[in-house]
This record gives structure tokens, C-alpha cells and sequence, in this order.
């Protein structure tokens, strides 16, 4: 099976956007101590998680996916894309340079729980709008599914999270509708 996962500064963005499995309702954030364990579990700074940090995370979770479902042809909702905007907004960053001159985005100081990890996440989607790699982070166009991937294809023209799986769903829901069509 081909690798899926994303390059480091996306990685964030496809764990967060994969907690929640379309197929059978699990969200790994909702369950208990979930969003917490998954702020530790990437490094970041936690606060106790009430309704309105869940809240936060889950829609920044949904506003990602659906900007990586646009990668695949689909239009951001106009809503969507203006909270996403919003959440992005929030995330306070700055630019350091190091002893080599190296310069890099990150996280302002100070930041904790969702804010810290929507500012991980905007300098991980700035990083990657500027080496090329934002757009073949992709969710897979089931909508049964959904599920985030990075597409590694040449063409970077993947619509799928598996060509085995949702892309045979596809083919065959698509064959399906012809057939009914030429016997009706």
C-alpha cells in the first residue's frame, strides 16, 4: 500500500483532521481526556479542555478538511472558509532567526491548548503553501470517508484515500448509475 502520510509540516493537520472516523462516528477528541491526550501526544501545551476548547478544536478539525477537500476540486464553503480564516487569525505567530540565519514561523510564546495547536498548524500550512505541498493534502472525495491523506501520485491528481477502497466504491457506484441510465 502506498504512503499516505503526510510531510512533516503537515503532519499536525492530518492527525487532527483523522481523529474523527466518518465511517463509523468515532471522534478520538470527544472521547474522554481525548483532546488533551492528543495536544500531548504532538508536543503542544494543554489546559484543562472544557466544552468551548473541544468546541474550537473540533471546528478547526472540519474547516482543515474541508480545505483539503477542496484540493481535490470541491469549493470551500464560503462559510467554512471564513472560519477557517478566523481560526487562522487567532493563531499568533513569529518569525525567529537562528544563529544561521535560518528562519522560521512558529507558535508566538505562551500559547497553550487550541491555540497553540491552531498556530502549529497555520506555520505548518504556511510552511507547506511555500514549498509546493499544501495542495496534495487531500481528503478523500467518499463522502462516506473523508479521510485525510497526502498524495505522493506523480500527477498529484489522487481523489481517493485508497484507490482499492473508495475509489472502487466510486467506480462502481458511477458504473451503477450509467447502467440504470441506458436501461431507462
Amino acid at each position: 500500500m502506498a504512503d499516505r502520510s503526510a510531510p512533516p509540516s503537515l503532519a499536525l493537520v492530518q492527525d487532527l483532521a483523522n481523529t474523527l472516523d466518518i465511517d463509523d462516528g468515532r471522534d478520538a477528541l470527544a472521547a474522554p481526556g481525548g483532546l488533551a491526550a492528543f495536544l500531548r501526544e504532538h508536543g503542544l501545551p494543554t489546559v484543562p479542555a472544557g466544552k468551548r476548547e473541544l468546541a474550537a478544536a473540533q471546528r478547526l478539525r472540519e474547516a482543515l478538511r474541508a480545505a483539503c477537500l477542496a484540493h481535490t476540486g470541491q469549493d470551500v464553503p464560503p462559510e467554512t472558509g471564513r472560519e477557517l480564516d478566523a481560526l487562522l487569525a487567532a493563531a499568533p505567530l513569529t518569525l525567529t532567526v537562528d544563529a544561521r540565519g535560518e528562519a522560521a514561523l512558529g507558535p508566538a510564546p505562551g500559547l497553550t491548548g487550541v491555540a497553540a495547536l491552531t498556530a502549529r498548524i497555520a506555520a505548518g500550512i504556511a510552511a507547506a503553501a511555500a514549498d509546493g505541498t499544501w495542495p496534495r493534502l487531500k481528503a478523500c472525495e467518499d463522502h462516506d470517508c473523508l479521510w485525510v491523506f497526502y498524495d505522493r501520485s506523480p500527477a498529484g491528481r489522487g481523489r481517493w484515500c485508497s484507490m482499492a477502497l473508495c475509489g472502487s466504491r466510486a467506480k462502481m457506484r458511477s458504473y451503477r448509475a450509467r447502467r440504470t441510465g441506458e436501461s431507462g
